[in-house]
């Protein structure tokens, strides 16, 4: 005998939808801001370099619910993110849409990062210096010869941070989380 299973409520429907979004928009974020930043790490000498590595690295030592914990307190209302969103009307970001996806874009980092840090490492230098005899601008060699050779990069980069982003709790749990009977100004009042 086949078990029914049951209906998806329109609860469990708009909790798929938001978690698919933020997962998306997450990803996409970070494609955007990950690709300059992974490519900067591979090609700068500065000393700073292994800070930052560090830093992107962070998220994965730390457990989510402490990342989320701090996501909260940087996004909070007295926390910098709070300060920026009073400067445009708002009072917080924690406990919004917005918050997630930045606290997800964080977890999320080493997962885009990483990835696209070695598919930029395997491009051969030769093609780019051969692209730079050819009078090819940087931009231009990042675009015509970079990019093609670093597609399965991307693409491993995007998956690994989808799939973790549908995967974490310990954030959402901590900046998303709503309380019922109450409204977000209350929960903002009591951090």
């Amino acid at each position: 005998m086949i078990a029914d299973f049951p209906t998806p409520s329109s609860a469990d429907i708009a909790a798929l939808w938001v978690t698919l979004r933020l997962a998306a928009l997450s990803t996409f974020l970070l494609l955007a801001l990950g690709t300059p930043l992974a490519w900067w790490l591979v090609r700068t000498r500065t000393r700073f370099r292994p800070v930052v590595d560090a830093l992107v690295a962070l998220p994965l030592v730390l457990p989510p619910t402490v990342l989320g914990f701090y996501c909260l307190l940087l996004l909070g209302p007295d926390g910098p993110g709070g300060q920026v969103a009073r400067l445009f009307g708002g009072y917080s970001l924690a406990f919004t849409f917005a918050g997630l996806v930045i606290g997800s874009m964080i977890y999320s980092l080493p997962f885009m990062i990483q990835p696209l840090q070695q598919a930029f490492i395997s491009v051969s230098r030769e093609s780019i210096e051969a692209a730079a005899t050819l009078h090819a601008g940087p931009l231009d060699r990042f675009v015509t010869v970079v990019l093609p050779q670093a597609v399965p990069g991307f693409v491993t980069a995007a998956s690994l941070t989808f799939a973790h982003t549908l995967g974490e709790f310990g954030v959402v749990l901590m900046i998303g989380r709503q309380y019922p009977g109450r409204d977000a100004g209350a929960v903002h009042r009591h951090l």
